[in-house]
């Protein structure tokens, strides 16, 4: 256990019962307890297996590689549609956890096996991801914004074209784009205001 997680558990949380099981499970296991994103993330000689997270409907353990996982028991979940790599595994109650225990016991040490062969998941490129028109026309009249843009890494474009591809809205997604010029002239990401 590692104190500088121990704030995470002690909170007075819907899901404190079921993330102190899932803590246990995940150390039982050998992994190395870290703080990351602000959750309880758990590693494997410095490499990311699994996280705990919570939300208002479940909590979950999060593989990051969850992707390379064989799933026999087909309950990983691709969180959205957008994710490539990470899949979750949901839980509404304690008793659901401990249910599962050896399977998920089975899954980390797949993770761990799947860090330990090295293997890589293929992420789709930047470019095949959609650019909306209305961005498109804002990088052809502004080469400024352009350079800046293809300055960024390749997961800050990726999270802007996303971002400004979900409105329906031609409207909203230009609005969308104004807002985020400045950003993009300092090189931050989206999640770096």
């Amino acid at each position: 256990m590692n104190p500088e997680v121990d704030w995470f558990f002690e909170k007075d949380t819907k899901w404190k019962a079921e993330y102190t099981h899932l803590r246990s499970i995940a150390l039982d296991c050998g992994l190395t307890e870290e703080l990351k994103w602000g959750c309880p993330c758990y590693t494997f000689k410095g490499t990311n297996i699994v996280l705990i997270h919570g939300f208002k409907e479940y909590c979950a353990y999060l593989f990051h590689k969850g992707v390379l996982l064989k799933d026999t028991e087909n309950i990983l979940i691709q969180q959205t549609e957008n994710v490539q790599s990470a899949r979750q595994i949901r839980f509404t109650t304690l008793q659901e956890i401990a249910t599962k225990e050896a399977t998920l016991k089975a899954y980390i040490y797949e993770a761990i096996e799947v860090e330990k062969a090295g293997l890589k998941v293929e992420l789709k490129e930047t470019s095949e991801f959609n650019m909306p028109e209305e961005f498109k026309r804002a990088l052809n009249k502004n080469s400024d914004l352009k350079a800046a843009f293809e300055a960024l890494t390749p997961g800050r474009q990726r999270g802007y074209l996303l971002h400004f591809s979900q409105p329906k809205q031609s409207k909203t997604r230009e609005s969308r784009i104004e807002k985020s010029i400045p950003l993009i002239f300092e090189g931050k990401g989206l999640n770096d205001r």
